[in-house]
């Protein structure tokens, strides 16, 4: 089944171009998280938005998922990890599954420019997002798995359930986890290095790691490694006043696209995106 579109992100852009899609009937897939913004929801007070003066972030954030669930929307808690151009189409990855869609919405907001270095070279070269996609290949072999956020603790649980060896870098608080086969480090990553397959990890005090691969778990892929050929311009995505990437069919909204990082911009730029998709499916 080919989609209209695909929503990639949670925060207020996504939420406003999904709204838009549903009011217009378009057939649609949103990924992105279930709660939608904890970007919003740790805000302490927001006294720019239309309407809701001085509101908190909880509060905002409570309004956005009521609005969400009135509306009927549907949110596939799942990672993108891959996104291909077809020619005419897309094909987007999360979690080991394919999705094909006429246009895209890029709405994840801003990745944090902490890739490490070698990482975007040796992708699909030992170098992995998706445990559950290329686990498989690393059964009874020694990994390297890099999480920033306990919602990952599963792939890693998976990942341990195959690896004779995983050597893992918790990025966030209080990880949980307990196997007999995991190695805590808490040494910073400095590089990715390796021949024609990345096979060695060089930490911040010099000590190299040699692994069979290396699995990095983050909440957002930056967008030149998630779309091959995107045009971005100092960690933004270029977009035109109609929200149009360089690519047909390819759509931003939000911080992704650049400054003011303001709720409001957002919002406005998911409805322009949402309304561009709809002419550029009408034009088809």
């Amino acid at each position: 089944m080919r989609y209209d579109c695909i929503i990639i992100g949670s925060g207020p852009a996504g939420l406003s171009a999904a709204i838009n899609l549903k009011t217009y009937q378009k057939n649609f897939l949103w990924f992105g998280n279930a709660q939608l913004s904890e970007k919003v929801q740790k805000a302490e007070k927001v006294v720019n938005y239309p309407g809701m003066p001085e509101i908190t972030g909880q509060e905002l954030a409570a309004a956005f998922v009521e609005h969400k669930e009135h509306q009927g929307l549907e949110i596939i808690d799942k990672i993108v990890s891959s996104i291909y151009d077809m020619g005419g189409y897309y094909n987007v990855m999360a979690e080991n599954q394919f999705y094909e869609t006429d246009t895209i919405v890029l709405a994840m907001g801003v990745v944090p420019a902490n890739q490490y270095q070698g990482e975007t070279e040796f992708v699909g070269r030992g170098v992995s997002y998706c445990a559950t996609c290329d686990g498989a290949l690393y059964k009874g072999k020694n990994i390297a798995v890099v999480s920033t956020s306990e919602r990952f603790e599963h792939e890693v649980e998976f990942l341990a359930d195959l690896a004779e060896k995983v050597y893992l870098f918790p990025y966030y608080k209080d990880c949980k986890m307990e196997r007999e086969n995991v190695e805590f480090i808490k040494k910073p990553i400095k590089e990715v290095k390796g021949g024609f397959r990345a096979e060695q990890l060089l930490l911040g005090d010099g000590t190299e790691l040699m692994v069979d691969g290396i699995f990095i778990m983050r909440n957002a892929i930056a967008p030149t490694t998630l779309l091959n050929k995107l045009e971005v311009v100092d960690g933004h995505i270029e977009v035109n006043r109609k929200m149009e990437t360089n690519l047909k069919g390819v759509f931003a909204a939000g911080d992704c696209t650049g400054k003011p990082y303001q709720y409001a911009k957002a919002v406005g730029e998911g409805n322009v995106a949402a309304h561009s998709v709809i002419e550029y499916l009408g034009e088809r």
